[in-house]
């Protein structure tokens, strides 16, 4: 992929790699926590909230194509049970490593006139620029891969009653009586005719009092 423009040095998630210099084997290692960025997870499911600490471990290594990244970044994330919908948060610890590019050099570390003349390679490539990379686009591929796509309050959470919505753990016995539909049709057919009866038997008792009344 290729650099984003101007890259802002002010930036946390912006290193620079001058210091490291680009004699191969030369090593840097960095630590740095950090403010996270926004959405910074799976949107809508589970991630680290905007402003959390980020704690990265990084270890830099010159090479002939560029700067081998090496790290890895630890948080608290934070999402919702899908099963039960009560809040989960659990240690993310996710790994990375990426080669950021110099350039002005080849995927063989040889040194070209034109960087970039091959869109195709670049799209698939990381770059320096003025020696400092963004490490935001990485961090984020490897917090998502990281973090369950499903994530459960706990391994055998029952989730909650299809038929009130009540959270299952809190009350093991939970149920409700189950009915056959076929019975249930029955048994409305049986409250209908109790209602016709009852009608008819009212009925028939009001022609009778008629009747009494017109003998007298």
């Amino acid at each position: 992929m290729a650099s984003n423009a101007r890259l802002d040095h002010r930036n946390p998630l912006v290193f620079d790699t001058h210091e490291l210099g680009r004699r191969p084997g030369a090593l840097q290692r960095l630590n740095r926590t950090i403010d996270a960025p926004a959405d910074l997870g799976i949107q809508g499911v589970i991630g680290v909230p905007e402003g959390a600490p980020v704690e990265l471990e990084l270890r830099l290594e010159s090479v002939m194509e560029g700067v081998l990244v090496t790290g890895t970044a630890r948080a608290q994330a934070e999402g919702e049970c899908v099963r039960c919908l009560e809040p989960v948060g659990l240690e993310l610890e996710a790994d990375f490593q990426e080669l950021f590019s110099y350039p002005d050099a080849d995927d063989r570390g040889r040194v070209i006139a034109e960087p970039g003349d091959d869109a195709e390679d670049d799209e698939d490539r990381f770059f320096l620029e003025d020696g400092l990379f963004d490490l935001e686009p990485l961090l984020r591929d490897a917090v998502v891969l990281a973090l369950p796509m499903q994530p459960v309050c706990q391994e055998d959470c029952q989730g909650l009653c299809s038929e009130c919505g009540a959270r299952l753990a809190d009350d093991p016995d939970h149920h409700h009586d189950a009915v056959d539909i076929r019975w249930a049709a029955l048994q409305g057919l049986a409250g209908s005719l109790e209602d016709g009866e009852k009608d008819e038997m009212s009925g028939a008792d009001a022609e009778a009092g008629v009747d009494e009344k017109q003998e007298k």
